[in-house]
């Protein structure tokens, strides 16, 4: 008979297989993750550049110049030979008066038929049109007005030179029977076509009334047909040297005292120029004394004009003013830092709670800024409460006895959000320059996000 056997069953634990168990970690991660992203609004994102802003005011100013009102000698029919604005030397033709009109309606006539344009000048045309259409600006569109103004002058004063010359027999027969007068500049200059009562005016006897725009009148001389004898024909700037007047206040006038020159910009075209200045007190309101050698000939037909003063510019990191946001910290002093450990990055010993008498925990908070005798922390590692324990001291301090703001911005090169500390040194209504090179703050080339007020600390950033 055989033996009966006896089985005895074990029963094993739970036999974990370890791969199994990391891969259920790692799926974990991802869907974890993954709904983050999904649930998270974009954020838009801004890389750090180099810039520069200005501190900038922009003042209404009197163009003041060298001017010679040039009248006529005679009563008649006037015609012009020199454009707007042109250079004339000594005994260049200017204008001519025909006592009689017969030989200036002749003038007029041939200098109506384009065909006497020689090709020198048909191609200087085409290049000023070629130098506008080039520098064009659509939100200036009245400059068409003012280019097509002084196109046509200088082709109607052009054919008028030409008509003249054709005509050369009869000016002469003209001029043997005292009715018709060649006038050529004395001096030489830069001839305009309009007075407005400023001529006279200096910076030394300037008033500010004379800044007045609504009493400002302007006469225009070259759309006149007839003149008489003793009223103005044409006005001459007789040097390249002007100046212009700004009314500033007494903070501007106190700013501006121990500087000589300064940098300006012409608001009509953004012209920029480093000019020497001077200021000057009359009637008890101050004055910029812009004293200029060049660009006298781009505003020659403006009394008045708008100039930006750069009073000073700063360069630095250049970010949106939208990205600037502000977070609280706790400052605690410097003294009750320690190093322990491995590392050389501070830390603080906190005391462990009861139970755990008269021993402490190390943590290494980290640090968005420093000054003299304070650490900025916040309280990814230490709470609001915990005692710090000084090191070979029996000294404490607590959590949160003292707090203070920082100004600056998210930093989210790692895909998720970090406060940097920022140092303003100048901003307009959209963008700040800050200091380059800051402790624990912005770096060139970092990637920050756009609208700081909707990050919070360590945020998952969705871009």
């Amino acid at each position: 008979m055989a033996r009966k056997q006896n089985v005895v069953r074990m029963h094993h634990g739970l036999n974990l297989n370890i791969g199994i168990v990391i891969f259920v970690i790692i799926i974990i991660y991802v869907i974890f993750n993954l709904i983050s992203y999904l649930t998270s609004s974009p954020v838009a994102e801004y890389e750090v550049g180099q810039g520069t802003i200005a501190t900038n005011h922009v003042y209404h100013g009197l163009i003041l110049r060298d001017e010679t009102v040039v009248y006529a000698g005679q009563s008649g029919y006037i015609n012009y030979y020199l454009k707007n604005g042109a250079k004339a030397s000594v005994n260049d033709v200017v204008y001519s008066i025909d006592t009689s009109g017969e030989l200036s309606r002749q003038i007029s006539d041939v200098a109506s038929n384009g065909d006497t344009l020689d090709t020198e000048t048909l191609n200087e045309v085409s290049s000023e049109l070629d130098v506008f259409r080039n520098s064009y600006d659509s939100n200036t569109f009245s400059s068409v007005y003012t280019f097509k103004n002084e196109l046509n002058a200088q082709l109607t004063q052009t054919l008028s030179m030409n008509a003249l010359s054709s005509l050369n027999e009869d000016v002469k027969a003209a001029v043997e029977n005292n009715t018709f007068y060649k006038k050529k500049s004395e001096k030489p200059g830069i001839i305009v076509y309009y007075t407005d009562g400023y001529e006279s005016v200096t910076t030394d006897n300037f008033t500010s009334g004379q800044f007045n725009m609504a009493d400002y009148k302007r006469n225009s001389l070259d759309d006149q047909e007839q003149v008489t004898a003793n009223t103005p024909a044409y006005k001459r700037i007789d040097s390249e040297k002007w100046n212009i007047l700004l009314p500033v206040s007494e903070d501007m006038a106190e700013q501006l005292k121990d500087n000589e020159y300064i940098k300006i910009r012409f608001c009509k075209d953004d012209f920029t120029l480093t000019v020497p200045y001077s200021l000057t007190k009359k009637d008890g309101s101050y004055y910029v004394n812009l004293s200029l050698k060049t660009a006298m000939i781009r505003y020659v037909n403006d009394r008045f004009v708008d100039v930006e003063l750069v009073v000073s510019e700063k360069t630095g990191l250049k970010i949106p003013n939208s990205a600037i946001t502000k977070k609280q910290f706790y400052t605690v002093p410097k003294e009750y830092f320690t190093q322990g450990g491995d590392s050389s990055v501070p830390g603080l010993m906190i005391e462990n709670h009861a139970g755990d008498t008269g021993s402490v925990t190390l943590v290494q908070p980290t640090i968005y800024y420093e000054t003299d005798d304070f650490y900025y922390i916040d309280d990814e590692t230490v709470s609001a409460g915990d005692v710090v324990v000084k090191n070979n001291s029996s000294g404490t301090y607590t959590i949160g006895s003292d707090v203070d703001k920082l100004t600056g911005v998210y930093n989210i090169n790692k895909g998720y959000a970090v406060f940097k500390q920022i140092d303003i040194l100048t901003q307009n209504n959209k963008y700040t320059i800050v200091d380059t090179g800051t402790s624990y703050g912005v770096a060139l080339y970092d990637h920050i996000a756009l609208d700081g007020s909707k990050i919070k600390e360590n945020q998952l950033v969705v871009k």
